[in-house]
């Protein structure tokens, strides 16, 4: 994505170019490296224009609306759906179902009638709802619309849906190529936002994902949203970030081939690193002081070797882990310059060396998600979307991989070892 945003640049000197990620920290390591690539004084950096998903979003509402959104945040959803549902005497739905039908099915796809609601395909929400389900919830999901709308609140998918209804109307764009990473994780109204935003001419729209690390979007059908990439698609069979040794095992946590919802193909077999390098280590240990002992040592052998203490990545599943990893090099010479961080931060990110540790059966899968889901369709989704949490974490590595956990560990681990 960003050699492409460089070479348009160069090919085209009058052309602005809009070259945006998932989130503001991979958006800001894109413009650093784009430095790399190009000189400040070359009048090409200038002309690209690096931003977040949501970053450009706000800024474009600003311009629209002489404002910034008020968003509501999912603590303020979860009352107004829990009140409505009280009004409305609504049972037999859980506050999670409420919630993850409201943010996967009504918000994300703009739903503003019950025509519409029993109408739309569910998409990622694998179990039925009936019409009769249907009617009972949708009451609660408009006294919600109309709610916020009357508190001023909006959310992130109107957002994007009323700029992209605003821009779809307009001649002009202000950009002349759309370049975006991280495409796998990108919602319904954020494709049809940056679908309008780009103009009608070739070379417009670029997207570029890795279907392996959906972890944020459930699945839906971009062609539907007329971005159509089937025939137009190419899977990139070279990798340049990871061992070929790294690769292998990641990749054993994936099945080989992966299909999004309008059949396209993401073929990992005769994928090639350029490089080789040691094979990944998987530990087991009986106690928490035994693994944060472990790790110290494996971290310390990089460090001996030459490895910098800001070139590796202790990854953890959730926030209230990280102490454990903080624990491990805590008295380590820079060990403070380690990024240590939740599974979830990893996307985007590369070092030298990583330690994915606290891979505990419980853990990963994340026990409170699985007990949390909605339905059957969400329990399903919550393993897939785990076992990419450890994939995402595992391929940070150059290198250098060791993953731990403490016994019984992670079903997943397993399939991080050779086959036989």
């Amino acid at each position: 994505a960003i050699h492409r945003a460089v070479r348009l640049a160069r090919e085209e000197p009058n052309s602005r170019i809009l070259l945006g990620s998932f989130s503001q920290p991979l958006a800001e390591a894109m413009a650093k490296k784009l430095l790399v690539l190009a000189p400040e004084t070359g009048g090409i950096i200038p002309r690209i224009t690096t931003a977040s998903f949501r970053g450009i979003a706000e800024q474009m509402f600003q311009l629209e609306y002489g404002a910034r959104p008020r968003i509501a945040s999912d603590v303020i959803l979860r009352e107004r759906l829990r009140d409505a549902a009280v009004a409305a005497g609504l049972k037999g739905f859980s506050d999670r179902f409420l919630l993850s039908e409201w943010s996967n099915v009504i918000d994300a796809w703009g739903i503003a009638s019950f025509d519409a609601y029993a109408t739309v395909q569910r998409m990622g929400r694998k179990s039925r709802l009936g019409p009769n389900q249907r009617e009972r919830l949708w009451p609660v999901f408009d006294a919600v619309r109309r709610a916020l709308a009357a508190e001023r609140y909006t959310t992130w998918a109107e957002v994007f849906s009323g700029l992209a209804t605003a821009l779809e109307g307009k001649a002009n764009k202000p950009f002349d190529h759309i370049i975006l990473d991280e495409a796998q994780d990108l919602a319904p109204a954020e494709l049809r936002f940056f679908a309008a935003l780009a103009p009608n001419a070739s070379d417009a729209l670029f997207l570029a994902g890795d279907m392996g690390q959906r972890i944020f979007q459930h699945p839906y059908s971009w062609a539907r949203l007329g971005v159509d990439v089937r025939g137009r698609s190419h899977t990139l069979k070279v990798c340049y970030r990871t061992s070929q040794q790294i690769r292998r095992a990641a990749d054993r946590l994936l099945p080989t081939v992966l299909r999004d919802v309008d059949g396209t193909e993401d073929e990992r077999r005769g994928i090639v690193s350029v490089f080789d390098g040691p094979p990944p280590q998987v530990e087991t240990f009986a106690s928490a002081e035994e693994e944060t002992q472990a790790v110290g040592r494996v971290v310390g052998s990089w460090l001996a070797e030459g490895i910098a203490a800001h070139e590796i990545g202790l990854f953890v599943r959730t926030l209230d882990l990280v102490a454990r990893a903080r624990a491990a090099v805590a008295g380590l010479d820079d060990g403070n310059q380690i990024t240590t961080a939740q599974m979830s931060l990893a996307k985007g990110l590369e070092f030298r060396a990583v330690v994915v540790m606290a891979c505990d059966e419980g853990i990963l899968p994340l026990d409170d998600r699985v007990a949390d889901a909605a339905d059957e369709a969400e329990l399903d989704d919550i393993y897939e979307t785990e076992r990419r949490l450890l994939y995402v974490a595992c391929t940070r590595a150059r290198e250098h991989l060791f993953v731990s956990g403490l016994r019984p560990v992670s079903e997943y681990l397993a399939d991080l070892q050779p086959i036989g």
